[in-house]
């Protein structure tokens, strides 16, 4: 399969919490902890579960952070 995505973070899975649609995927890239949310039918159908090994896949044009101060860059 070809992609154009080009971050690609190899990772492990540490987390999965699974809701009536939509899953929460916590993995651990290197020294740092990202957080995807995917549908439930795709955690399920890549058999995510912690200790998985990964890749993640960024591709986004826009990030947005907002502090406790309620900062926002």
């Amino acid at each position: 399969m070809n992609l154009s995505t080009r971050n690609r973070l190899p990772g492990t899975v540490t987390e999965v919490v699974k809701g009536e649609a939509a899953a929460r995927v916590s993995v651990q890239v290197g020294d740092n902890h990202m957080v995807a949310l995917i549908t439930r039918e795709s955690a399920d159908e890549l058999g995510l579960e912690p200790g998985k090994e990964v890749t993640a896949l960024v591709k986004a044009t826009d990030v947005m952070l907002l502090t406790d101060n309620g900062g926002v860059a």
